[in-house]
This record gives C-alpha cells, structure tokens and sequence, in this order.
C-alpha cells in the first residue's frame, strides 16, 4: 500500500515525459537525474553494486534475467508452480519461448521450503545455467549459502527473485540474499515492499553490466518515469522506517495464524512457528468446500486469493497490530465455518477498516 507522497510523485509530470538510456532525446537532464537517485537508493537498501530501475514489472525483470544468462536449451533451476513458483520462469511461461529446460528444486511441503542437500546434489549432476531462489508462496528464509555454494562449484548464476518478500528484505527482517551468496536480487516493488507497481534488478557489477547490456533496448525501451521517481520515494520510506514495518508484518503474520489456528482453521507449518514472512498459508487440503471459501470471504470484504495465500502487508501499513490480526482472525473462521451471516461479518469488517485509514511507516 503506498503513502500519499508515493502517489502524488505518481501523478506528477513525469507520467507524460519520454526518455531514453542511450541520451538520443535532449532536454531529459531531470529524468536522467531522477533514475540516477532511483539506482543509488535500491544499492543503498539492498546492498548491491548495480541497480537497474527500469523494468515495467517484476515479471519484465525476470525476462531480462533469463535472456541475459541463459540461451536455447540451457537448464534453469526454480520452484515448482506446484509448491509456490513463479509460473512466469517455468515452462508455462518465458522459459518456454526461451527454449528452455525448466528443473524444480526438491521440495519439503511439510516444511514448506527446498531441500538443500538435494538441491546441491541436483546442481551437481544437472549443471543448470541458471539457478532463480524465491516463489509466490514463501513462508520462510531460503537455504541461499549452500545453494551459493553449490553454483559457484558448478559454473551456474544464482538469482533471488525477492518479489513477495522484498518489503521485508528491505526492512533486515527476512534474509538478506546478496551477502548469503546471491549474485542478483530482482522482483516486484508492490508486494510486501511498498512501492509502486514495477520491477527492480540489484546485482554485483559483473551480473549488472550483463543485464545492462541485454535489458535495452531488447527488453526495456521507454521506462515510467513518474513510477521511477515514487519508487524513489518509497526507497527513502524504507531506508528510515523499514524496519519497523517489516518487524511488524511478520509479528502480525504470526498472530494471524495462531488466531486461525486457535479457532480452528488449518494453518500450514504450526511446527516451525507457522511463518517468518508476511504470509499465512491455510491448509487447502483440510478445508472442506475450499474452493468456494474465497468468494465467501469476498462476500464479506475479506479479499484473498484462490490459493489462500493471506498476506498481512496492507493491514500493517494502515496501523494494524496483533490484537487487530486477533480479530481478522475470528472473522476469517466464522466465516469459514459458517457461524452466522455474511452480511454481519461483513459490517465487521468494515467497521474495523474505518478505524484504520491513514498510512503508516510513511
């Protein structure tokens, strides 16, 4: 969720202004100004060498990744849509009109992360080109030092693509892929980070300048330079109040699944604390008419997703704490369970947003 000055930013003249990377338009010193601020401040808060702020959405930096690294039947490594991945990178998507061999990590559902001993025994024998950490569904810190290990012995590039989980990267609450052994860090900047809708790359120089040399014109040409400037925005937000925010989401994570858990909804991982991030997942396989559980709650104001995937970004940075995640609690399983009218609930609901407007962390 961004603050007003991130949108105001938005809406500012830039939204109309037209540059280019290779100087061929005068008369664009503020814009190149502004990207340049933009490059300085994601080094700054994520630890990197080079930053690329150009990419029109996580996904486009993901294009740009896999062009630069890999060519036509090369192997990547990545999650499995099936615990979590990214379907953009897997053979559903860019991989696919790349050409190439989409390897899945071993995974550990009960655990809900990747299998480390078992990943570096694939990497080993597999040799992929390219290895990409980070999925949709992320409950917990990924094994990102033996993976680094692993890819330094067999020649592969290892990227983390941080989109879910960028806020809290941001925020030092989570981990921090570039100093555990990640060359690159990409993703989103409206997830849990609270930015605009785009994308990010930061990355050791020797990564960066060969990104920089595939990302235009072949992937990126004219860049938003109003979203550039708010995420510039939302940078400095970050720098001074991210940890505090990212502290807080992942306190609010966990409240919210000991409440479901405590009213009886299944909550994925109550052996390992149930999260350290800003999701909840519910147990699909435990809920009985669970594909209909999401449009119910959205009868009642309550958005989620058809994954149940429970985010606590949003409630955060509105001034939400641990004894409101109690209370979405117990309105999240009556409606589940079907204790009383949706229309009542749904009052709830609104009653509690009412009191919760302004943003925080800002």
């Amino acid at each position: 969720m961004t603050s007003p000055k991130v949108r105001e930013i938005l809406r500012s003249d830039l939204g109309h202004r037209y540059t280019s990377p290779d100087r061929f338009y005068l008369g664009t010193k503020f814009a190149d100004q502004v990207e340049d601020i933009a490059r300085r401040l994601v080094c700054d808060v994520f630890g990197s060498e080079w930053a690329d702020v150009t990419s029109l959405s996580g996904h486009v930096a993901d294009m740009a990744l896999l062009s630069a690294f890999t060519r036509q039947g090369d192997k990547i490594l990545s999650v499995n849509v099936e615990n979590g991945g990214y379907p953009g990178i897997t053979d559903e998507g860019y991989a696919r009109i790349l050409g190439l061999k989409n390897l899945y990590f071993p995974f550990d559902r009960e655990k809900w992360n990747i299998r480390a001993d078992e990943t570096v025994e694939l990497i080993r024998r597999e040799t992929p080109k390219l290895v990409v950490l980070g999925a949709s569904f992320i409950l917990f810190p990924l094994p990102i030092e033996t993976i680094a290990r692993a890819c330094g012995e067999a020649g592969a590039v290892l990227a983390y693509d941080g989109s879910h989980v960028l806020g809290l990267i941001a925020g030092r609450a989570f981990q921090q892929p570039l100093k555990e052994g990640a060359r690159i860090l990409l993703g989103s900047t409206h997830k849990s980070f609270f930015g605009p809708q785009g994308g990010i790359i930061a990355a050791f120089k020797p990564e960066g300048e060969q990104i920089r040399k595939t990302i235009f014109p072949a992937i990126v040409d004219n860049a938003h330079w109003n979203r550039i400037a708010a995420l510039s925005a939302a940078l400095l937000e970050a720098r001074r109040s991210g940890r505090r925010y990212a502290s807080q989401v992942i306190r609010n994570s966990r409240a919210l699944a000991e409440g479901l858990d405590d009213g009886g909804v299944p909550v994925r991982c109550k052996e390992y604390g149930y999260t350290a991030s800003h999701q909840v997942l519910l147990d699909m396989d435990r809920l009985k008419d669970a594909e209909k559980i999401p449009d119910r709650l959205q009868e009642a104001n309550v958005i989620v997703d058809r994954g149940i995937r429970l985010g606590t970004s949003e409630m955060t940075r509105r001034g939400m704490l641990e004894k409101e995640m109690n209370e979405v609690a117990e309105i999240i399983g009556g409606i589940i369970s079907g204790r009383g009218p949706l229309r009542l609930a749904r009052k709830r609901v609104i009653a509690l947003a009412r009191k919760f407007r302004r943003i925080r962390y800002a």
